[in-house]
């Protein structure tokens, strides 16, 4: 188990003090996928990077498998880190080396032996899907390959943890959602712990079980991913939810629609179409079933006459569907 109490980071610059960080408190059970989620500069990339003391915290504590790592000496320090795998947004492979000797170096810092060390690189690379390439150079795969090759490196050592820094910002959405199949299976398979750090919603949305939402360097919001989604309370959660493309779009009134305990096989907006004789334009939406009953958002673009609008936002309060207007971003 990771926690952090109390955790704060504060860079001394010649222009002044910058927090990037301040009093993070929260717990991420073994074996859950966790998310942390956050705009640019919201201390999200700082948080995952003071979890194995890349960044050393200037107050606070980590706690990882009931130890306070911040108190470790160097020589248990360095152990302790052997046990947490890191994978980050540009792959940071070794260009020089193959792509099994790219894997074997975490093994070679760790002094184990060569052909073990070897045998365990060339098992992992056939894990992620390139035991065909153990004598390729970075410079000859895709981007998505060169992440897998990054992931076989974080796993060489048998960690408990996983951080993914951004680990899939720069690949293409196909390609992302096949490094995020991996990384589900390799935490349904190995049992390791995994946080995730993105500033994607969607992210969150397709792999963790609790996520963190991070704005101004503080923690707003944290719980459920399926809760999140389904009732966000502060503002930062609601705008990385909602996307800027559909916010933006000028013209008629638009709301967004909350469901969060509705029948999944109740026909809800098919049902105030017909009983508002209102025609509505569903520009977008993001469900998903929850042990049957309907999880997620819907946003609709109302009529312009405004009778109509009022008796849809009539309807949905008849039918306790919590709504709310979405503002134009003008």
């Amino acid at each position: 188990m990771i926690e952090l109490k109390n955790l704060s980071k504060t860079y001394h610059t010649k222009s002044g003090d910058i927090v990037a960080i301040q009093n993070i408190n929260l717990r991420i059970e073994d074996g859950e996928i966790f998310g942390i989620i956050g705009l640019s500069g919201a201390g999200k990339s700082t948080l995952v990077r003071c979890i194995n003391l890349l960044e050393r915290p200037t107050s606070g504590e980590v706690w990882i498998d009931g130890r306070d790592i911040t108190k470790l000496p160097k020589k248990e320090l360095l152990k302790t880190r052997q046990n947490i795998g890191m994978i980050f947004q540009l792959f940071n492979l070794l260009e020089q080396r193959t792509l099994l000797r790219n894997v074997c170096y975490p093994m070679e810092i760790a002094h184990m032996d060569k052909n073990t060390a070897r045998k365990r690189a060339a098992e992992l690379l056939t894990m992620v899907g390139l035991g065909d390439r153990l004598n390729s150079y970075p410079s000859q795969l895709s981007g998505g390959q060169k992440q897998r090759v990054a992931i076989a490196r974080a796993l060489a050592t048998n960690p408990k943890y996983l951080l993914c820094d951004e680990a899939t910002s720069a690949l293409d959405p196909n390609t992302t959602q096949s490094i995020l199949e991996l990384l589900k299976d390799i935490n349904r398979k190995m049992g390791v712990t995994i946080i995730v750090i993105t500033h994607e919603m969607s992210v969150i949305d397709r792999i963790c079980d609790r996520v963190a939402v991070l704005d101004q360097s503080h923690i707003v919001e944290m719980g459920k991913v399926s809760n999140i989604f389904a009732s966000p309370h502060s503002e930062i959660a609601r705008d990385l939810i909602i996307p800027k493309s559909v916010a933006a779009r000028v013209g008629a009134k638009k709301l967004c629609i909350w469901f969060d305990g509705t029948s999944s096989y109740a026909p809800s907006v098919a049902n105030m179409i017909l009983e508002c004789d209102a025609p509505v334009n569903i520009l977008y939406a993001q469900m998903r079933d929850e042990g049957g009953t309907a999880q997620g958002r819907m946003i609709i673009g109302l009529p312009e006459d405004q009778k109509m609008a009022d008796k849809i936002a009539a309807w949905l309060k008849a039918h306790q569907l919590r709504f709310e207007e979405v503002e134009s971003n003008v």
